[in-house]
């Protein structure tokens, strides 16, 4: 067994991967960090990362064929190339100032967010290329911390963005994120075939979980769905903020 977790612990995990993955089917963002933050209260979540990274991108497989025509890839591109920027220097500042310290730092920064989203506020038109290119910076600074989408998410709820761009294309960029984190943890040893035995065992649960939110997203209004994204992003910040207290 890749974890020594009891029946009551492994029904937990199972829980929390088919709430983070229906939340990933809906929205688009938040998979990762809900499920480390649930599976951090049975095991300590460390171990669990390259199986999340893996699942992640395995879940990208069947959401493709209807998000790639919504994919904003110019957008894509100017957070990845700022993302590889700020992904070294979040590294250096998290070694720092300490993980639990970035978390807080992030998690008030996204909750600052949302609190000014449900007030009414938002840009009046979608931010260009070098806006997205500082927001991957920030984006690769949050990620020291492994909470890189949530600037993301955050600053995409201000724009006009539609809906179903908005989700394709967090999926597509988390998608090229993840490949290049898991570069970087097979480089240093961090994946092995536990990992690979961990997320073959959540998979099944994971797609059940990403099918029931995708329906959900193509019957919901644009109104709805950013609301949802707002909320969620809220919890994440809250999960965040009470994960580093503890």
């Amino acid at each position: 067994m890749p974890l020594d977790l009891g029946p009551l612990a492994w029904g937990w995990l199972a829980v929390v991967a088919l709430g983070a993955s229906f939340v990933r089917g809906y929205s688009g963002f938040g998979f990762a960090a809900l499920l480390i933050a649930g599976a951090s209260l049975v095991t300590p979540p460390v171990a669990l990362v390259p199986s999340v990274i893996l699942c992640d991108i395995a879940l990208t497989a069947p959401q493709w064929v209807t998000i790639r025509g919504a994919i904003d890839w110019r957008r894509v591109a100017f957070l990845f190339g700022g993302c590889l920027i700020g992904v070294p220097l979040g590294v250096r500042a998290v070694a720092e100032m300490g993980e639990d310290t970035a978390r807080i730092v992030v998690a008030l920064y996204v909750l600052a967010m949302c609190l000014v989203l449900l007030r009414g506020w938002r840009l009046a038109r979608p931010a260009g290329g070098a806006a997205n290119g500082v927001l991957g910076v920030v984006s690769g600074l949050a990620n020291g911390a492994a909470v890189g989408g949530l600037p993301v998410a955050a600053f995409f709820a201000a724009q006009p963005i539609p809906p179903a761009t908005f989700r394709a294309t967090l999926v597509a960029y988390f998608a090229v994120l993840d490949l290049y984190t898991l570069a970087v943890l097979g480089a240093g040893g961090l994946v092995s075939r536990h990992s690979l035995a961990l997320a073959a065992l959540g998979l099944p649960v994971m797609l059940a979980g990403l099918h029931l939110g995708s329906r959900h997203f193509l019957k919901a209004p644009p109104e709805e769905f950013r609301r949802f994204a707002i909320w969620t992003l809220m919890a994440l910040a809250l999960l965040g903020l009470l994960r580093a207290a503890l």
